[in-house]
């Protein structure tokens, strides 16, 4: 692509590549330049413009982002992603519901070396979307670019981007209570997290079909998990899990379930455990998933609700960037003085 000044009579074909004014009329940059346009320029008075050329081997910016975004979702629709139209060179990836965010890190970090005219960006791995929300953006900052380019970034991206939407679709709370009493409706199970937790589950297209009260002691919460019929199983404890062996996690392993991690580097959430029994995900809430707030459950819980595996391994991986934002509710903030923080 050529990229300069040029005298108006030799400017039909070329792009226009800043705004020009033409006595009350503006001509917009990106237009490609007519004979009328060339008429109107130099009625205005004006010798020269700024003008970009494509060369024989280059694609226009929108045709590029086009290409380009196709190459990245060739199916929109088995994705869960719309592409809208090519417009100054970009298309925006949009949600067509709620769902996590998955994509080939190294891919896409490789398609964004090929050329600096070429550019993706993205929300990050597995964020959370709604429906409408932009998942990423192809931007060609230049007027056009080699095909050769824009070939190689395609293969670089084939495919890489997708959003994984719910699979699961109903959740059992169950929430352990220090006092001791017992109760086995929703009606007598008050807590105030459930309505944040219903609002997460909501945002998911799940809902909360079961609530479940039951003292703080392992074998009745043992037998809650083992009773548990939802595809989901969500325990919030009355009091904080600070234990591999504590209430929670011993709980799960009596019913015959697994624990794969107790403990996350996220903080908010650190107190979070995750687990199964007989194939259905047990996730142990912290604390701190009474507030609306985000946390590190909200991590968890998203990619588990969307069918997505959870190892510890992964878990480990979310300390980097998980230092959140401070929460209203925390008892103990983490500037305070001493080191026990509710979590």
């Amino acid at each position: 692509m050529k990229f300069g000044p040029i005298p108006v009579a030799q400017a039909t074909g070329a792009i226009l590549a800043h705004s020009v004014d033409l006595g009350g009329k503006r001509l917009r940059k990106g237009v490609t330049l007519e004979a009328g346009h060339v008429t109107a320029l130099t009625a205005a008075g004006h010798e020269t413009v700024i003008v970009a050329r494509l060369d024989p081997g280059d694609v226009h910016e929108n045709d590029a982002a086009a290409t380009l975004a196709s190459a990245l979702v060739p199916d929109p629709a088995a994705a869960g992603l719309r592409l809208t139209a090519p417009f100054t060179g970009r298309v925006n990836l949009m949600a067509e519901g709620p769902g996590v965010a998955v994509m080939d890190v190294a891919a896409l970090t490789a398609l964004n070396a090929v050329d600096p005219m070429i550019t993706l960006a993205t929300v990050p791995p597995f964020h959370q979307m709604g429906p409408g929300g932009m998942v990423a953006t192809v931007k060609i900052i230049s007027y056009g670019v080699a095909r050769a380019d824009l070939e190689r970034a395609c293969t670089l991206g084939a495919g890489a981007i997708r959003l994984a939407q719910p699979q699961l679709r109903t959740a059992t709370l169950i929430i352990t209570d220090i006092a001791g009493g017992l109760a086995s409706t929703e009606e007598q199970a008050p807590d105030k997290g459930r309505a944040a937790i219903e609002s997460r589950l909501a945002a998911l297209d799940m809902v909360l079909d079961r609530v479940v009260t039951v003292p703080h002691r392992s074998e009745e919460l043992s037998d809650a998990i083992a009773g548990a019929q939802s595809d989901l199983v969500l325990i919030l404890t009355g009091s904080a899990t600070s234990d591999m062996d504590d209430v929670g996690p011993a709980a799960l392993r009596r019913a015959g379930g697994q624990v794969e991690r107790f403990g996350m580097p996220v903080d908010p959430g650190n107190l979070l455990f995750l687990g199964a029994r007989d194939g259905r995900p047990v996730i142990g809430l912290p604390g701190c998933a009474r507030s609306p707030a985000l946390n590190g459950a909200d991590w968890v819980l998203s990619r588990i609700a969307c069918g997505l595996t959870v190892t510890a391994a992964d878990i480990a991986a979310m300390g980097i960037g998980g230092l959140l934002k401070e929460i209203p509710s925390r008892p103990m903030p983490r500037a305070g003085r001493g080191d026990r923080k509710p979590a």
